[in-house]
């Protein structure tokens, strides 16, 4: 059985997943609302220079929290990435 500060430590982590995921939840529906606006607009589901900026800037975000940028890169690509994806569908009409 773990210990109390293991516990603890574990617990902490948990709470953060929680948010974490409704953070996510709540940037889907928002990036939801902007693939209709674009669809409807006949905008192009990806914006690579927005991208690129955001990317930018959550790079030199984790720098200053003293989070690997790299990593940081990564999991915004892949946010990104499924972003598009819905976009692309939304265009599409699926």
């Amino acid at each position: 059985m773990p210990d109390a500060t293991l516990t603890r430590y574990r617990q902490s982590i948990d709470n953060i997943d929680a948010a974490l995921v409704f953070l996510l939840a709540e940037r889907f529906k928002v990036t939801q609302a902007v693939g209709e606006y674009k669809a409807v607009s006949g905008l192009p589901p990806a914006d690579p220079g927005r991208e690129e900026a955001q990317i930018a800037r959550l790079r030199a975000l984790a720098k200053d929290a003293d989070l690997d940028p790299e990593f940081s890169e990564k999991f915004l690509r892949f946010i990104i990435d499924e972003v598009i994806r819905h976009h692309v569908q939304l265009r599409d009409g699926a």
